[in-house]
């Protein structure tokens, strides 16, 4: 019979035993190098200090060594209408553009960036692509060409930033417009000239009078990337209260990736809204108020009210292309009618 004491010391040394014998079956962790991706935005590097590289330099520090990102800005690698392509074959691992820029090759394609008067402010983009379905449209769709899409996210309004000041549509006739190629389509039916050019030139070609004016942002992005410099007017009115811009990835880089950096991929993205959403907001009212470069012009708002009046003929035009067309421009019509239904803070008028 064995003794208390003998119990004690064979369990001991019977733990002792388990615990080596635990010790010596984990298997060796041994040192990997870290998953490099390059990744290049729409933006320019004035740009890109806010609307992306905070949130990639955030990832690279928290990925610890495991995965680092290299950020590459406006047509560094490749023109940024050929981002898509790149991105697809894996030349490059990922892409933050919205879908129109990178000439995607989808259905939504055309949404991406300033759809006329879809949103009103920066977060119906979240709510729309979280809450009202497209979150799940668009992923399906990037998924039949073989890329991930990361997320959706609001950017800045979009404005006329132009030499001439603009107090009525007649005074839109005849300019010369760096723009969005979905804004343009709908803009040239008020006159404008919609003129596409590498994001770098934009400047130089307002200054050579190539260009009479910029639609591709708010007055806080016309303050950092040097546009207010060249241009001496700011047109209140906008056809979008917030660009829709996105994050992408090779699908097969995106599926090579472990759980946790994917998750970790997918929250600094998240940051990378969240910091969009209150920088531009807070500039777009700063910049009216104490900004010394641009003089404000409005476009009264009964004249405008036919502006909004044939963007809803716009959607329509749209929705008859294709069924998924039809399907978002639906959603969007849906929301819009409950924000206007709720009322302040969600519509005015």
């Amino acid at each position: 019979m064995t003794s208390r004491r003998e119990f004690l010391k064979n369990a001991g040394l019977g733990a002792t035993v388990a615990a080596g014998a635990t010790t010596l079956a984990a298997p060796a962790v041994l040192a990997q190098a870290p998953i490099k991706w390059r990744l290049q935005t729409y933006a320019g590097p004035a740009l890109g200090e806010h609307v992306i590289k905070p949130a990639i330099d955030a990832f690279n520090a928290a990925a610890n060594g495991q995965m680092e990102i290299e950020l590459f800005y406006a047509d560094q690698l490749v023109p940024t209408s050929e981002l898509f392509r790149a991105m697809q074959k894996g030349t490059i691992d990922a892409v933050q553009s919205d879908d129109d820029s990178m000439a995607s090759p989808t259905e939504v394609t055309v949404f991406g960036g300033y759809f006329p008067f879809a949103t009103r402010y920066s977060l119906d983009v979240p709510v729309l692509f979280n809450q009202y379905g497209l979150k799940e449209i668009w992923e399906e769709e990037y998924a039949r060409v073989g890329v991930k899409h990361i997320s959706a996210g609001a950017w800045d309004p979009c404005h006329f930033a132009t030499k001439d000041p603009i107090n009525s549509l007649a005074d839109l006739k005849g300019k010369r417009i760096f723009t969005f190629p979905t804004a343009g389509r709908f803009l040239s039916q008020f006159g404008v000239v919609p003129v596409t050019l590498p994001w770098e030139d934009i400047q130089t070609a307002v200054q050579t009078g190539e260009l009479d004016g910029i639609a591709w942002s708010g007055i806080t992005e016309d303050y950092t990337v040097g546009w207010a410099d060249v241009t001496k007017y700011f047109l209140t009115n906008n056809i979008s209260g917030a660009w829709i811009g996105h994050f992408f990835a090779n699908m097969e880089r995106w599926n090579e990736l472990p759980d946790h950096l994917k998750i970790m991929l997918q929250l600094a993205m998240d940051s990378s809204h969240l910091y969009r959403q209150w920088w531009y907001w807070g500039g777009e009212a700063d910049l009216r108020v104490n900004g010394t470069k641009l003089q404000l012009t409005s476009i009264p708002d009964e004249e405008w009210a036919t502006v909004e009046t044939a963007a809803a003929k716009f959607w329509e035009e749209i929705a008859a292309e294709s069924e998924t067309k039809a399907k978002v421009v639906e959603i969007i019509k849906k929301y819009n009618a409950a924000m206007a239904k709720a009322g302040r803070p969600y519509r005015y008028g």
